[in-house]
């Protein structure tokens, strides 16, 4: 599901930041994996309060993007496990592991690099 959140930063402005609910997290009921269109890494919230408060509010499907066109039998491929490599800017490189493949949109995988303790976010697209 998309969300839209509202966070309030300490000069008292408010940033308003759009993102989809990856999943619910398993046993703790009330907390969500999140990401946001402008940070690509996995958040986990505890949405309960927010979502009664109305801070948090949760979008409409939208129409207007197609589901994704699959042949009967065809098998998504699937990229968990598979170690990755991401060039930086400085020409260095990180390597991690995709971990988890998200089952509402097959194209969002989340990816941990061995050097931090974040878990990223990615819309993997083939080109």
């Amino acid at each position: 599901k998309a969300v839209e959140h509202m966070f309030e930063t300490e000069d008292g402005s408010k940033d308003e930041w759009r993102g989809m609910v990856l999943a619910r997290a398993p046993i703790m009921n009330t907390w969500f994996y999140i990401t946001y269109e402008k940070d690509p890494v996995l958040y986990m919230y505890q949405l309960l309060d927010d979502y009664k408060e109305g801070d948090l509010r949760i979008m409409p499907d939208s129409n207007d993007s197609p589901p994704a066109e699959r042949e009967p039998g065809e098998v998504v491929d699937s990229l968990v496990g598979k170690q990755v490599e991401y060039a930086k800017e400085d020409g260095s490189k990180r390597t991690g592991m995709v971990i988890h493949q998200v089952e509402a949109k097959p194209s969002v995988y989340f990816i941990k690099f061995d050097d931090d303790f974040h878990i990223y976010v990615y819309d993997l697209v083939k080109t």
